[in-house]
């Protein structure tokens, strides 16, 4: 359709890791770790293009290599310890500004779908909604959390009067899990994050929404897609 929006997908692969050193082109399964994120933007119905950011020469050849055309070099302002994602975002729609949406696809969540993309630009297209993040059931209850005081004691985090004492009593609460964040690209120009009053949320399930930062995350991802019996092309 001439009138379908325009959606640009943002692949950030920042260079020098330190949890896990060369994870985003750490090959998983036989594919590189940023080559997951790839095929899902590219499953997406309703994905335009999609460009890869980063400072390591490298990782830009790798992602060239996987089909990633729109292969942009990060200035190196953005590339320090203390860069914000958003920064990249907004400076990667400076450059590429043809856009109506935006998805952030970071190359740490490899099990999410085309089909979750789909369904978080889905979510705010039939909600009116500027921005929807994904999100998946929260792993602890905070009611259920305490801190530490110098004598030793616990110290509850929330009010202990309003603490359920049994588990299923427990309210429903969500955590971000850094696999999607889609936003139409004007609002995200003003507000400069995703998550705002008007924000929506789109449920993935735990399954799939391993986000690697160590060793241990990575082994995680590799046996849960090993359990989804993927199936790599020759």
């Amino acid at each position: 359709m001439s009138d379908a929006p325009r959606v640009l997908a943002i692949v950030p692969a920042r260079g020098g890791s330190k949890g896990l050193p060369g994870k985003n082109i750490r090959p998983l399964l036989g594919k590189p770790l940023i080559g997951w994120s790839l095929d899902a933007a590219r499953a997406s119905r309703y994905i335009t293009d999609v460009a890869v950011s980063s400072d390591d020469p490298e990782i830009l050849s790798v992602a060239q290599g996987l089909g990633a055309h729109m292969s942009l070099t990060r200035p190196p302002e953005l590339a320090r310890d203390e860069s914000s994602s958003m920064d990249v975002v907004l400076q990667v729609l400076d450059v590429l500004p043809a856009y109506d949406w935006v998805v952030l696809l970071q190359p740490t969540s490899p099990l999410r779908t085309g089909a979750d993309i789909d369904a978080a630009l889905e979510r705010c297209w039939t909600t009116g909604a500027p921005a929807c993040v994904s999100v998946s059931p929260a792993a602890e209850s905070p009611w259920w959390m305490f801190g530490i005081d110098v004598s030793g004691r616990l110290a509850s985090f929330l009010p202990p009067a309003q603490r359920p004492t049994r588990r299923q009593d427990l309210p429903e609460l969500y955590s971000l899990n850094g696999a999607v964040y889609a936003a139409r690209v004007d609002w995200l120009r003003q507000s400069r994050s995703f998550l705002a009053e008007e924000t929506v949320a789109v449920v993935m399930p735990t399954a799939r929404a391993v986000d690697i930062d160590t060793l241990e995350d990575f082994q995680q991802a590799e046996y849960l897609l090993n359990q989804r019996g993927t199936v790599l092309p020759p």
